[in-house]
């Protein structure tokens, strides 16, 4: 799987996990000079406080495009600082 935005690959694995239909990439797969943490959280009742990155390529930036759980919850555990991507602001293909 690989995550591309602007025309630059910034996420390729081939073990990322998926849960609830998402991909979450591992986070040695991500190419981390596009990737800004933001200050914006959300919550998921079961995964826990979720953590957000803006992706910024050659100066251009999507807010908060990309999530993850520092600390989730045990039901969670095996997505711990794996990265998830929103669809309909980035590209994710095989």
């Amino acid at each position: 799987m690989k995550v591309i935005y602007k025309d630059k690959i910034i996420a390729k694995s081939n073990k990322t996990i998926v849960v609830e239909g998402n991909h979450y990439f591992p986070p040695e797969s991500l190419k981390k000079e596009y990737f800004l943490e933001t200050k914006f959280h959300s919550t998921c009742p079961w995964k826990g406080f979720a953590n957000y990155y803006s992706i910024n390529v050659d100066g251009s930036q999507v807010d908060n495009a990309a999530w993850f759980y520092k600390e989730p919850k045990d039901a969670a555990k095996e997505i711990k600082d794996h990265v998830a991507f929103y669809g309909h602001l980035v590209e994710i293909t095989e």
